[in-house]
C-alpha cells in the first residue's frame, strides 16, 4: 500500500551487516511492502520468487538455521506422484554474508519413479533507498542487462550481480527469469544454486575483525528461558557488527535492522554499555567512532555544536514522510553526548586500557564542556533541546516521535524541552568525568562535581509531582518550565544513577512496577491511566525491551531485587512469544490480555539495546558491577527470579570469571 510504512512483524530477516534479506514466512521475497535483498542503505533485489512447473512450492517450514542463514522447506505436490503423502520436495538454504547471498536449491522426492520439472527464480530490482521503502513509497524494478555469468543491475552507483550456474536466462524490462530442467531420482538429491554480489557506496561496511568483541557466556538456570534468550541475542547482536568508512579499523552495533542499519549515537552507545559484563572491546570501537565525528562548530542545519555526539550517520539526506529532513551526518540528540561520557567511564571501570582511556581524555573534556556550554539551550540550567533547522526531529530524546511527550489529558507539551532522564545522564556523565579526570591527573575533577551537585539540587526542586497514586517524577520540563505531568517510564532511567536519593529510587521504582506501568511483559513507555495511552502507541504505551532493561538495571544498582526481579521475570515472559528475539518493541497489553504481547508491526528485528538487554538481565540478576581493586563485585537479587543460575565468561579487566547464586541469591 503506498504511502503507508510496511510491516514487519510477519517477515523473516537473515542479516550479516551491512546485508540483509526480508522474506515472507515460506521464504520467498516477493514483490511488496519490506520485503527485499539489502545491502547498506539500498534495496538491490525487490523479488526473488521461485516456482515449480509455473506455481508456488507449498510451505511447510521456513525459520533461521544458524546465524545469518535461513531454510524454508515447501512440498512440490504439482510434481509429486498419487497419493495423499507429499512425496517431492524443496528445501531452499540461503546465507547472507556482508555484500553477498546465496542460495542452494534442494529438490528430493519419496516416490517410486523419477519426477520432472522445470524450476524457475524469478528476480527483479528497484534499487530503491531504504527511506523510500519504509515510507511505502511506489517503486518500479529497472531493466536488467544480461552478462556471460548471469545478469546486472547498475543505476550508476550501485551495482548488482547475480549468477545462476547452469540455467538459462529470460531478460524483460521489469526483470529476469532463471530456469533449470531438472529429473529428480528417489533417494537422490538434485542442488541448484544462485548468488548476489552487491556493491553500495555507503558509510558503513563490515566489521573491522571476523569475530565478535565480546565473550559467549554460557549461562544455566532453573528459569530455562534465560539461556536460549542470551544465546539468541547474542547472535543476533553479531550480525549487527559494522565499521563506518572514517574509522575502518573500529566496530559498533548498528540500531537495528532494516531500518536503523547504522550507526546512531544513543543506540550504540546504550548497546555497548549493556554488554561491558563481556568486554570492553565493543566500548572502545564504538567510543573512537563517535568520537572520530565529534562536532566541532555550531551549525543548525545539522544540530552540530563543539563537542557535541551524533544522533546518526547516513550516506545520503534522509526525507521522512512527515516533513522532516535530516542531514546525511546529523547531531539532533540530547543524550548521546552525556551517554558517551558514560560509556567511557564504566568501560574504564570494567578494565578497558588505560592508554585507550587516556587517549580519548581530550574528546570527554570536549563533550563535558558541551553539556555545560549548549547543551541548555534556554538557560534554566537543565539539559534541554528544540530543532532550530525547522525540518529536523521536533523531539531529541529517545522517545524521538511527534508526540511523545504529552501531558496527562493527551495534549503535547512545547518546546525547549527538558527531559528527565537527560538529567540524570548529565548528572551520571559529570560525576564519572571528575572522577576519570582526577585519575588520570587532569584538572577538572572539582568543577564537574559541583556543577552535577547544583544540578541534583534543581532537579530536585522542579521535576517532582504527586498524584492519587502518590510521588513521582514528571517526564519533562516544558518551555515555561511545567513539569508535565505524565507518568512515564522515563524515571526509569534515573534509578542507580546517583541523581536521586535511596528514598526516592524506592518511590520511583514502586511506581514503575506497579499494574499501570508493568504490564507483566515490561515496562509501558506511558501509564495505562493516561488520556494518551494506547497499547500499540509507538512511546506512548508499547513495550520498549532496552526501556525495561535500563529501568531493571537502575534498581539492581539501587538494590532494589524485589522490583528488579519483577522486570526481569516480565521480558522472560515475553520472550517465547518472540521466538527469544525480543524486538526493538511491543503492545503494552498486560498479560492475560490474549494469548501474549501483541507484536508492534512496524518494529525492527534485530535490534541493537534490545538484544543487548539479555546480557543487562544477567547483570541485574547477579548484581554485577566492577570492584575498586579491578575484581568483580555481585549482589544478586534476591531471591533469584530465575532459580539458580551459572554464568561462564564474564569478563572484567581481562580476566574471564564464573558466577554462580543459588536460588537463595547465595553466592558461590
Amino acid at each position: 500500500m503506498a504511502g503507508v510504512q510496511p510491516f514487519l512483524h510477519d517477515l523473516l530477516v537473515t542479516l550479516q551487516a551491512p546485508s540483509q534479506v526480508w522474506c515472507a514466512r515460506d521464504g520467498q521475497v516477493h514483490p511488496h511492502g519490506a520485503q527485499g535483498v539489502y545491502h547498506a542503505d539500498v534495496r538491490v533485489l525487490s523479488t526473488a520468487v521461485v516456482r515449480v512447473n509455473d506455481l508456488l512450492p507449498e510451505p511447510i517450514s521456513a525459520g533461521r538455521s544458524g546465524p545469518g542463514e535461513l531454510e524454508a522447506v515447501g512440498v512440490l505436490r504439482m510434481i509429486d506422484g498419487p497419493g495423499a503423502d507429499p512425496t517431492a520436495m524443496l528445501r531452499r538454504r540461503r546465507a547472507v554474508r556482508p555484500g553477498e547471498v546465496t542460495e542452494e536449491l534442494e529438490l528430493s522426492c519419496g516416490t517410486d519413479d523419477p519426477v520432472s520439472g522445470r524450476v524457475t527464480l524469478r528476480l527483479a530490482s528497484d534499487l530503491a533507498r531504504m527511506e523510500a521503502v519504509k515510507q511505502g513509497a511506489e517503486t518500479a524494478p529497472l531493466p536488467p542487462a544480461a552478462t556471460p555469468g548471469g545478469v546486472r543491475w547498475s543505476d550508476g552507483s550501485a551495482v548488482v550481480e547475480v549468477a545462476a550456474p547452469g540455467a538459462s536466462l529470460e531478460v524483460d524490462d521489469d526483470g529476469a527469469t532463471f530456469a533449470w530442467e531438472v529429473t529428480v531420482a528417489p533417494g537422490e538429491l538434485v542442488t541448484l544454486g544462485w548468488s548476489v554480489r552487491t556493491e553500495v557506496p555507503a558509510v558503513v561496511s563490515v566489521p573491522a575483525s571476523a569475530e565478535p568483541e565480546w565473550s559467549v557466556p554460557a549461562v544455566e538456570a532453573d528459569d530455562k528461558r534465560l539461556a536460549p534468550l542470551v544465546r539468541r541475542s547474542l547472535e543476533d547482536l553479531a550480525g549487527l557488527r559494522m565499521s563506518a568508512e572514517f574509522t575502518p579499523g573500529e566496530t559498533f552495533l548498528a540500531a537495528g535492522a532494516p531500518w536503523f542499519f547504522t550507526l546512531f549515537g544513543r543506540d550504540s552507545l546504550w548497546a555497548a554499555r549493556m554488554l561491558l559484563p563481556l568486554g570492553t572491546d565493543l566500548a572502545r570501537g564504538t567510543l573512537r567512532t563517535l568520537a572520530a565525528r565529534q562536532g566541532t562548530v555550531t551549525d543548525a542545519e545539522t544540530a552540530e555544536q563543539p563537542g557535541k555526539m551524533l544522533h546518526e550517520v547516513r550516506s545520503g539526506e534522509l526525507q521522512v514522510d512527515d516533513g522532516t529532513v535530516l542531514p546525511p551526518l546529523y547531531y539532533g540528540t540530547v543524550d548521546a553526548t552525556s551517554l558517551w561520557v558514560c560509556l567511557l567511564h564504566d568501560a574504564w571501570r570494567w578494565g578497558m586500557a588505560s592508554s585507550d582511556v587516556e587517549a580519548l581524555l581530550p574528546t570527554l573534556e570536549r563533550a563535558l564542556a558541551w553539556m555545560r556550554d549548549h547543551g541548555d539551550a534556554d538557560g534554566d540550567g537543565f539539559l534541554d533541546y528544540a530543532d532550530a533547522s525547522g525540518h529536523g526531529l521536533s523531539n531529541q530524546g529517545w522517545k524521538d516521535s511527534g508526540d511523545s511527550i504529552q501531558w496527562h489529558d493527551g495534549s503535547l507539551a512545547e518546546g525547549p524541552i527538558a527531559l528527565s532522564e537527560v538529567q540524570a545522564y548529565a548528572y551520571e556523565a559529570a560525576t564519572g568525568g571528575a572522577e576519570l579526570l582526577e585519575a588520570f591527573g587532569r584538572p577538572g575533577g572539582d568543577e564537574w562535581r559541583a556543577w552535577a551537585e547544583a544540578l541534583k539540587q534543581r532537579f530536585r526542586t522542579r521535576f517532582w509531582l504527586s498524584d492519587d497514586a502518590g510521588p513521582y517524577v514528571a517526564i519533562a520540563l516544558d518551555r515555561h518550565g511545567d513539569p508535565v505531568d505524565s507518568v512515564a517510564s522515563n524515571m526509569g532511567h534515573l534509578l542507580g544513577t546517583g541523581l536521586l536519593d535511596p528514598d526516592e529510587e524506592r518511590t520511583v521504582a514502586r511506581r514503575l512496577v506497579a499494574p499501570d506501568m508493568n504490564s507483566g511483559y515490561g515496562l509501558r513507555t506511558l501509564s495505562a491511566g493516561s488520556k494518551g495511552y494506547w497499547p500499540l502507541r509507538y512511546h506512548g504505551g508499547t513495550v520498549w525491551t532496552h526501556d525495561t532493561a535500563i529501568a531493571m538495571l537502575g534498581m539492581a544498582r539501587a538494590g532494589l531485587g524485589e522490583e528488579a526481579g519483577a522486570l526481569v521475570r516480565a521480558l522472560l515472559e515475553a520472550a517465547p512469544y518472540m521466538d527469544y528475539q525480543l524486538p526493538e518493541l511491543f503492545g503494552g497489553n498486560a498479560v492475560g490480555d490474549g494469548s501474549g504481547p501483541l507484536p508492534y508491526p512496524a518494529a525492527c528485528h534485530p535490534q541493537a539495546w534490545s538484544a543487548a538487554s539479555a546480557v543487562a538481565v544477567l547483570t541485574a540478576v547477579l548484581g554485577l558491577s566492577p570492584s575498586s581493586d579491578g575484581g568483580l563485585d555481585v549482589r544478586p537479587v534476591t531471591p533469584s527470579p530465575v532459580g539458580a543460575v551459572r554464568v561462564e565468561g564474564i569478563r572484567v579487566g581481562g580476566t574471564e570469571v564464573t558466577v554462580a547464586v543459588d536460588a537463595d541469591g547465595n553466592v558461590a
